[in-house]
């Protein structure tokens, strides 16, 4: 699943009290090793033609169009990776829940803070940008969390954070 729940000791605290964190980020069907490989496998396989045309003047017409349509893979394959550098980080702790999105092209990370105990997580089946939209609702606003991942991760990360919430409001935890 492309998030991660990381479990560290809190600051100040005796060791049976941690810190969680759940981070969050887009799925990538194409690693970078992958783009790599996918890359020089197309550049070899659009270069085949060219071979028909060594030596002749052809070769000048056609070379600038596969390099184009080289470039352009590169540059669309590049884009949807810089597109997919959202990351989401909901950070739990007695006294607040602190969510922060880092968005690409954006200087600066939105947050979202609010008590732990007044915050429900609401699953949108209908109505949402997305099927099963995620929310967190409580603090000053509602906020969007997981937009990016699928219906059946939404579903399932809905139920882990109602199970996290209800294990840190729990009494005697903190």
């Amino acid at each position: 699943m492309p998030y991660r729940w990381t479990h560290s000791p809190a600051a100040g605290a005796s060791t049976a009290h941690t810190a969680t964190e759940l981070h969050l980020w887009p799925y990538r069907s194409l690693p970078r090793k992958g783009f790599v490989t996918f890359i020089v496998i197309f550049v070899t396989l659009i270069s085949l033609p060219l071979f028909a045309v060594l030596g002749r003047v052809a070769l000048w017409w056609l070379l600038p169009f596969i390099m184009a349509t080289v470039a352009g893979v590169w540059w669309a394959i590049s884009a949807s990776y810089r597109t997919g550098e959202v990351r989401e980080v909901l950070s739990f702790s007695p006294q607040k829940l602190h969510l922060t999105r880092h968005d690409p092209g954006r200087a600066k990370a939105r947050d979202w803070e609010a008590n732990p105990h007044w915050v429900r997580v609401e699953m949108h089946a209908k109505g949402g940008p997305v099927p099963d939209y995620l929310t967190l609702l409580g603090g000053p606003r509602e906020v969007e969390i997981g937009a990016f991942l699928t219906p059946e991760e939404r579903r399932t990360l809905h139920n882990e954070l109602t199970r996290q919430l209800a294990e840190l409001r729990a009494p005697g935890q903190f």
